[in-house]
């Protein structure tokens, strides 16, 4: 795991500049760094050594006969049995990483390389004869990677921080960006919250010659339901096809651990992983928040080391601005500062961690999943349920009137992901400025039309494994282990669990059992089976248990004195006025600490803009 920076050289100190570049991403590999430089090109590299950790894999790294040249960040599991292939047709390699089967798996294949690698990965390739650019994002968005046009200079990388070492580099906020944030709770689109700095997205790849960019996908998720294997015999694939994954995923030259909170994903990873050590954070004493009691049990029962950390308020709050820092984007995902804590004790310990991120959205684990069509009310014509969830949604906010609006609309009217703060119309009246974007709908359309014609828990799955795990899951992930110096391993977010998953009927995702007078739904159904198989007899129960994810107590801590008023600060603050009105602020806040609605989430999505506005505008990017 390791961190890329990179730009088309059109300045005279280079060098130097390249290097103020790598130093700001420092913590992304602090085992070595390395540069090239030409007339045409300056790429850096910091490295964090996993696989052949002496110095010859150090990067960058050179083809035979140095015409290409490569910085990458990632692990590719199958490099072996490429790089046996590549040797067979008269490949030569000076190193055993997987970074050099990448340079020339490239030069044998080309693009069509990035679908025989199994792994995640964010690199880029320069070929100095043709003088071109070639990068790629893995699949699902494991690893990041950031562009910018500016003048005439490219620049690349694994954080949009780097590029403010950059002379060129002009820094500006993206309104829309920020309006689109108030609805999702992070950035949705491949525009970022820097004016002209993008997100190669997930699965693409990216060609750039004399000053053009051409980006193209290579791969996509194919939901097609094959009905003839019964629940028995999907239960036994994806146990031995997570097997798979997770052997895969160890593949290290130094020691690997594991995360632990008491949901069925992380522990199925614990158990079939068979590492030394588990980690996990939690709150206070309270069970709702903290899962630690229940974790050292299950460590013990699995007989492995848990290693565990009680998260104090002070040292929550105290941390916020370093988190969004590191994040380069305001991310509003409370778990975030959680995440950031359990990768800091981890990284005491160890430099691989293996996570269950990914799991909810592959096999149907959210909630939410179990909503579509599971009523009586839901046989209302839907031309009905649409005038009463119109009259619902002028009511205030509470759970049975959420129903009805819920009821009212189709799934692509409705749902946008996991997360949805303020609608179009709240948000224009909370911001003073203007902006251009466009209905939250507008930005979900196009994922849902590839998947038209599937049922609503797999429309949603598919949105959630483009927008929300994207933009959310997997950006936390990166950000919060590379702050730690730490690697972060999904072994849910496998190409083979996915070509399997893709297969799996939705009935065996997300099921209902029927009693005579409640219906109970259960997500992940057929993997909460495989995991129950794979977890020892006496831990079983984790496979029904109800997940937590290392949650946090901010809905009750914004109702104390001290964080009520470290929070009503920033509302009031100059800063604040420049894009919000603050009489509608102060009341989400006091509303919610006079017990009258929850608008914890809400509070905390225009709170983190702010705390985020404040390093990179106020600070100049400087924690």
């Amino acid at each position: 795991m390791c961190g890329i920076v990179g730009f088309t050289n059109f300045i005279d100190d280079s060098n130097k500049v390249i290097g103020e570049m790598m130093d700001r991403i420092r913590h992304r590999g602090p085992d070595a760094e390395g540069k090239y430089v030409d007339d045409g090109i300056a790429l850096g590299h910091r490295r964090l050594s996993i696989i052949d950790i002496s110095s010859s894999g150090d990067q960058p790294i050179f083809n035979e006969d140095g015409s290409l040249v490569i910085v990458f960040n990632g692990e590719i599991y199958n490099y072996q049995e490429i790089r046996k292939n590549l040797v067979e047709a008269g490949h030569i390699f000076k190193t055993n990483t997987d970074t050099e089967v990448l340079i020339h798996g490239y030069e044998e294949y080309g693009e069509k390389m990035l679908n025989m690698l199994r792994g995640m990965f964010s690199f880029v390739i320069w070929d100095k004869n043709k003088r071109e650019l070639f990068g790629a994002r893995d699949f699902f968005g494991i690893k990041p990677m950031y562009y910018a046009i500016m003048g005439k200079t490219l620049m690349f990388g694994s954080e949009i921080k780097s590029f403010l070492a950059h002379p060129h580099f002009k820094k500006e906020l993206n309104t829309t960006a920020l309006e689109n944030y108030l609805t999702f709770q992070y950035s949705p689109t491949k525009e970022t919250f820097f004016k002209n700095v993008y997100k190669l997205l997930p699965a693409h790849y990216f060609r750039y010659k004399d000053g053009k960019m051409q980006i193209k996908r290579y791969w996509d998720v194919n939901f097609n339901a094959d009905g003839q294997p019964d629940l028995d015999e999907w239960v036994k694939r994806i146990s031995d096809t997570f097997h798979n994954s997770v052997e895969a995923h160890k593949i290290a030259d130094v020691e690997v651990g594991s995360f632990l909170s008491s949901g069925v994903d992380s522990s199925y990873v614990a158990a079939v992983a068979d590492v030394d050590k588990t980690f996990t954070v939690g709150f206070g004493d309270d069970e709702k928040y903290n899962e630690i009691g229940w974790a050292k049990g299950f460590s013990d029962a699995i007989e492995k080391e848990n290693i565990s950390k009680v998260i104090t308020p002070e040292e929550y709050w105290g941390s916020l601005e370093k988190i969004q820092y590191h994040m380069d984007e305001p991310l509003a995902d409370p778990s975030a500062v959680a995440l950031y804590f359990v990768c800091n004790i981890a990284s005491q310990q160890l430099k691989v961690v293996l996570s269950g991120e990914g799991a909810d959205e592959i096999f149907g684990g959210y909630n939410v999943y179990s909503d579509p069509d599971g009523t009586i009310y839901d046989k209302i014509p839907m031309s009905i349920r649409h005038s009463i969830g119109a009259v619902a949604e002028k009511l205030p906010a509470q759970r049975g009137v959420n129903f009805f609006v819920r009821k009212g609309k189709t799934v692509e009217e409705r749902f946008i992901g996991n997360a949805y703060m303020f609608n179009p119309e709240q948000r224009k009246q909370l911001l003073k400025i203007h902006t251009d974007a466009p209905d939250p709908t507008e930005l979900t359309k196009g994922y849902f039309s590839r998947v038209k014609n599937k049922d609503d828990v797999t429309k949603m799955q598919y949105l959630d494994l483009h927008m929300w795990m994207a933009g959310d899951i997997l950006l936390k992930a990166d950000k919060m282990s590379m702050a730690n110096s730490l690697e972060l391993r999904v072994p849910f977010l496998d190409k083979e669990i996915m070509s399997l998953a893709e297969k799996i009927p939705t009935k065996y995702r997300v099921t209902h059992e029927k009693s005579t007078s409640d219906t109970k739904y259960i997500t992940k159904y057929a993997m909460r089976l495989a995991a129950k198989k794979d977890t020892p007899e006496q831990t079983a129960r984790t496979a029904t248990k109800k997940k937590l994810g290392f949650p946090v107590p901010i809905r009750v801590w914004l109702k104390e004195d001290t964080y009520y008023n470290i929070v009503k600060s920033a509302f009031e603050s100059r800063s604040s006025e420049q894009f919000f009105n603050t009489e509608p602020l102060i009341k989400l806040l006091d509303d919610h600490r006079d017990g009258k609605a929850d608008n914890s989430r809400k509070i905390w999505t225009v709170f983190t803009f702010l705390l985020w506005y404040k390093v990179y505008f106020e600070q100049n990017g400087a924690y």
